[in-house]
């Protein structure tokens, strides 16, 4: 499963070291693609497969803009002998990537995001904490 917080620097040419823990349920080969709220999805490939085929099942008139918002910027990745991927100058131009980096765990899939952009986003998590619990108690979580 993938869990935690894990802060990197991603260089000049676009390379980011793919947290430790995150490595064996990535991985060789993973997929990045365009995220929500500015950040960015990073999928096993597996993970992706599955995706994928929900995706292309979806109607044109339905499915049309949430398929070109995955495979416009979806990318294979394979993570090199020092743990890094390249991300691709137009995925780290959407999610705003530049130097400090936050990796995010959510169970099947990881989402990297600016440090400044995840910071923003635990403001409002504190903000809305209770419009979260509402949220949960909805779910039955």
């Amino acid at each position: 499963m993938l869990a935690g917080e894990f802060q990197h620097n991603i260089d000049s040419k676009g390379r980011v070291i793919v947290p430790a823990k995150f490595r064996d349920e990535l991985g060789d080969t993973i997929v990045i693609t365009k995220g929500l709220d500015k950040c960015l999805f990073v999928f096993p490939k597996a993970e992706w497969d599955k995706l994928e085929k929900e995706l292309s099942e979806l109607s044109l008139s339905k499915g049309r803009k949430i398929q070109r918002f995955f495979y416009g910027g979806m990318t294979e990745c394979e993570i090199d002998k020092q743990g890094r991927i390249l991300v691709p100058q137009a995925l780290r131009d959407y999610s705003e990537l530049l130097k400090d980096v936050v990796f995010v765990g959510l169970s099947k899939r990881a989402e990297l995001w600016s440090k400044e952009e995840w910071s923003k986003q635990n403001a409002d998590f504190i903000e809305d904490a209770e419009d979260v619990a509402l949220q949960m108690e909805e779910l039955g979580i």
